[in-house]
């Protein structure tokens, strides 16, 4: 699969993606693990003649793949240092980045990479790839990912790109199952060992073994104190509007991205966020640090994170239904057919998949399916309607701007 570069793909939809598949292999009592891949370069060292006679076998016309040689030919490059330009200097491999063909090329290049991932599951975003299996028996889990990952090498070196060892992780999925302290090692063709990593960052959201999410949080946190700081110290040079604008501009986009990843942590982990969060609001409404984060809401009118959350979660819920996602979340959820003549059978609900614990259960389909029929409790579609509609009847339906009980 590949989510780079494509209408209606992003990093959230292939991290829900592959999300789903682990949180679904725990909930079996399967271990799960993963190689996280780095390559070297990757933009930089794409070889003209392989992506040519690549975009030849897609069928490209000759006039077309004419064009694309001309394109790579007699390009040049040089350096320019206090006023000085050295001379140029031949490029004879990469794609041109900056361009608005370079990420789509490179794409091409690397696809047919995941066709080699054999019984693993692949997920490719530009030269981001992870490459993870799962199964009751750890040695086996262990043993599949290694022939997997050795065959992905072999399409790297195929192509020309070079592994970044040292860059390319192993990470183990297990919240309760007995494993030891150091798995079996997972081992690059040149022989050298990967490392077991508690943590990776992947696609701008930290992953850890147990889907915690602590990690992640913690970094948001930190992010986001550093930045209310410099602001209050400079709380004087803003006026009303501007302190509006910053918060606006430049905390809650941090607080946003991934949050619909992110929010199946604990509401202890949660309530740091809410914390910073009630920090940006004062910074606005220069509310005394005693307000209640209820009158803090209605101040600024803003919700709290958590129906903040709550509203990303169900538009991309239903972006879903109407097919502006990614099919591999598509397939995730399916709308039930109505089983009598009632009228409340005519309103639109989900199947809800089988989930044997309460982790199982934050897996994207069956929390997808849950959370949409518990939404159709009050907002009763019988047919779907545009997504600007769906968003201005969800925004009266989250109209309570304080979740405090």
């Amino acid at each position: 699969m590949q989510s780079g570069f494509r209408a209606g793909h992003g990093c959230t939809s292939a991290t829900l993606k592959v999300l789903n598949d682990i949180v679904t292999a725990i909930d079996k009592k399967h271990y799960c693990a993963a190689v996280f891949i780095d390559l070297a370069k990757a933009f930089d060292s794409v070889n003209h003649h392989i992506l040519i006679g690549r975009l030849s076998s897609l069928g490209f016309s000759n006039d077309c793949v004419a064009w694309f040689t001309n394109y790579f030919s007699d390009r040049v490059q040089c350096v320019k240092s206090e006023g000085l330009l050295s001379g140029p200097l031949a490029v004879s491999m990469g794609v041109p980045q900056g361009s608005i063909l370079g990420p789509t090329l490179f794409s091409v290049y690397i696809n047919d990479v995941a066709l080699a991932a054999g019984e693993s599951l692949i997920h490719l975003y530009a030269d981001d790839t992870i490459l993870y299996t799962s199964g009751p028996s750890l040695d086996t889990v262990l043993t599949t990912l290694q022939t997997s990952f050795n065959a992905i090498q072999l399409s790297f070196r195929g192509l020309q790109l070079l592994l970044n060892t040292s860059k390319t992780k192993c990470m183990l999925f297990n919240r309760s199952l007995p494993a030891p302290a150091r798995p079996s090692s997972i081992t690059s063709l040149d022989g050298s060992n990967l490392e077991f990593v508690d943590n990776y960052k992947y696609l701008g959201v930290w992953l850890d073994c147990k889907l915690s999410f602590q990690t992640h949080i913690n970094h948001l946190q930190s992010k986001v104190k550093s930045r209310i700081g410099f602001l209050f110290r400079n709380k004087a040079s803003f006026t009303h509007a501007a302190k509006h604008t910053l918060v606006k501009l430049t905390i809650l986009p941090i607080l946003d991205f991934g949050d619909v990843i992110y929010k199946i942590a604990s509401n202890t982990l949660l309530n740091k966020l809410d914390a910073v969060y009630h920090s940006a609001i004062r910074f606005v409404t220069k509310a005394p640090y005693t307000t209640h984060h209820c009158d803090l809401y209605a101040l600024v009118g803003w919700p709290s994170l958590h129906n903040r959350r709550q509203t990303h979660w169900l538009q991309v819920i239903y972006k879903t239904l109407l097919g502006k996602v990614p099919p591999y979340l598509r397939s995730l959820v399916t709308i039930a057919a109505p089983t009598c003549s009632t009228r409340s059978s005519r309103y639109i609900s989900l199947v809800t998949p089988k989930a044997n614990s309460s982790f199982g259960r934050l897996s994207f389909q069956f929390s997808a399916a849950n959370d949409w029929n518990e939404l159709q409790k009050s907002l009763k579609l019988e047919t779907l309607i545009s997504l600007t509609s769906f968003k201005h009847q969800l925004s009266e339906q989250l109209t309570d701007l304080c979740t405090c009980t």
